[in-house]
């Protein structure tokens, strides 16, 4: 089924899926609790991508390091249905939960151009999408433009143009996310919050494919 080019821009706008725009049920409450890898303060992050939380239109490749957006999708009656996964937006989080420490991880962006990347709690509600609630901090592209969002607030962030691969750099004790500019190896924004508990990275995507890069250092300087 082809989707006009009103509902196209409409999801793309408001970060839904075409599923959830057709009308497929909202999820359930999140009430399951998982076991996450811990991310030790003393160990580069790594992490992949967990599929049980994955919408039923995003696809993950590359051993779950990389993550793919598909249209239609999978048929969401067809996905197995947990409280993990996030049923109207397009939206995955990573395996590995942080409750300290200095993080630092990558991302190759040069292939999509609707994406939200940041963290979220955990147990961050499936029923909304990152960056929209309390519970999530993102760095959004939209309309080739930068954002810093959190509660469905957006905040200009003054890059310009699009690099392929961008840095992302996490003090949770300071409660700071920051994006990171990898050629320079400098900080453009930085989302200041208090982080009250585990979190995870997180990403949603609307066309194209992202690739995570972790297990890195933290660049000299930062």
């Amino acid at each position: 089924m082809a989707m006009s080019s009103g509902m196209s821009l409409f999801c793309r706008l408001t970060g839904r899926s075409l599923g959830s725009v057709l009308g497929h049920g909202r999820g359930k409450a999140l009430t399951a609790r998982r076991w996450y890898i811990s991310a030790s303060a003393g160990h580069n992050l790594q992490f992949k991508l967990d599929e049980q939380t994955a919408h039923s239109s995003l696809d993950l490749f590359k051993k779950d390091t990389g993550v793919i957006y598909r249209m239609l999708g999978v048929d969401p009656t067809l996905v197995q249905d947990t409280p993990l996964r996030f049923r109207d937006w397009a939206v995955v989080l990573a395996d590995t939960h942080i409750d300290s420490g200095r993080h630092y991880w990558e991302v190759t962006v040069k292939k999509s151009h609707e994406f939200r990347v940041g963290v979220a709690e955990v147990l961050t509600s499936r029923d909304e999408c990152v960056g929209t609630n309390s519970s999530s901090w993102v760095f959004a592209f939209v309309q080739k433009k930068w954002f810093a969002m959190t509660a469905g607030k957006q905040v200009p962030v003054p890059l310009v143009g699009k690099p392929d691969r961008v840095g992302f750099l996490l003090d949770f004790e300071a409660g700071r996310l920051s994006l990171v500019d990898i050629q320079k190896a400098e900080v453009l924004y930085t989302i200041k919050t208090q982080f009250r508990s585990p979190i995870c990275p997180a990403f949603a995507l609307w066309d194209g494919e992202l690739l995570t890069h972790s297990g890195l250092e933290i660049p000299p300087g930062l």
